[in-house]
């Protein structure tokens, strides 16, 4: 298949381009840089000896996106293209909805007028809110704590209409769960605009000697260390979950919610000491205060994905830590 990587260069799109590209399947990039950057596009076609066709557009702009279509033959679209720091979300809420919103908006008309009918779509577990209960299955009540995680869940309501509506149409709803790690060549990897909203780039730009020591948000939930509790997953496995999403999509049509997720949670002390043992490096960290938005633990029930997709995640949180440092030792600014 020919699929649009919609936000593609950006961190877990262009991971996925490299799975798509080894898996047999053709990619298309529309990305504006507003969270990545040129060089990953030639590092994606080093990686993968294949030239990519690129637009520099934003995908909210209808008539730009529907040039993408006309010029290639899509056949299905993976939606990545959206803003993703839930903090930067509570600040800045409006700038979110309208973003989030506009480029689904956009992707849906023009799937429509060029009759493409398949569609994997970039959620979250932020969409579970605060939990009742772990782990967290597909099935469970959704509420979301800030803006962010209220875009994602709209966006999973307005594909879910739209499929109902339309028996053509075949939309995968992945909720992902906490994204680390990086390609095992050190080529492609986090590389967030200023300081990161995220613990992993956090803590290896700390190794690097970029930050002065990590913030830990909270040592006083209700958990074994009184840190947070996440599910991480390493964003190579994260990236193999949409080769297949789009391969059942192929075959289905409605709609599926599927968590992405290894099942295991680890709190943020957790993640530290594993960085350090796998590294053997110290990473220096100072406790502050919670950050609003934030929940105690989240971590995923992937049964469905194994189930549905016949996906499971195969990378330890050894294989995160690596690869994550690797990334950032060999590009200690980034793409830059």
């Amino acid at each position: 298949m020919n699929i649009l990587l919609a936000g593609g260069a950006g961190y877990i799109g262009s991971h996925t381009c490299v799975e798509l590209i080894n898996a047999g399947h053709s990619a298309v990039i529309a990305d504006d840089f507003s969270n990545s950057c040129p060089e990953v596009l030639k590092r994606l076609e080093e990686l993968t000896n294949t030239k990519i066709p690129f637009y520099n557009i934003d995908v909210a702009d209808n008539e730009k996106l529907d040039k993408v279509f006309k010029e290639n033959k899509i056949d299905a679209v993976i939606h990545f293209a959206g803003f993703k720091a839930v903090g930067e979300s509570c600040e800045k809420p409006l700038m979110y909805y309208r973003n989030n919103l506009d480029t689904t908006f956009a992707l849906l008309e023009v799937m429509k007028k060029n009759n493409v009918t398949k569609l994997v779509f970039s959620s979250s577990a932020t969409v579970y809110g605060i939990p009742e209960s772990v782990p967290l299955r597909e099935g469970m009540k959704t509420g979301c704590t800030n803006p962010y995680g209220r875009t994602k869940l709209m966006i999973e309501e307005i594909l879910t209409d739209v499929s109902a509506a339309d028996e053509s149409l075949s939309v995968v709803l992945l909720r992902y769960f906490n994204p680390i790690g990086a390609h095992k060549s050190g080529r492609i990897g986090e590389n967030p605009n200023g300081i990161p909203n995220n613990l992993m780039p956090y803590i290896t730009q700390v190794a690097v000697g970029k930050l002065p020591s990590l913030g830990v948000f909270g040592d006083d939930y209700n958990t074994p260390d009184g840190t947070g509790v996440r599910d991480y997953i390493h964003v190579v496995d994260l990236a193999k979950g949409h080769i297949k999403a789009i391969e059942y999509a192929e075959k289905h049509t409605g709609t599926e919610i599927v968590n992405l997720g290894t099942g295991i949670g680890y709190s943020v002390l957790d993640i530290v000491k594993a960085f350090e043992q796998a590294n053997g490096l110290k990473i220096p960290y100072v406790i502050k205060a919670r950050r609003p938005g934030d929940i105690a633990e989240c971590y995923a029930d992937p049964a469905k994905a194994r189930n549905l997709l016949g996906w499971q995640a195969e990378k330890d949180l050894q294989d995160m830590c690596r690869d994550s440092w690797n990334w950032q030792s060999n590009n200690k600014n980034g793409y830059e």
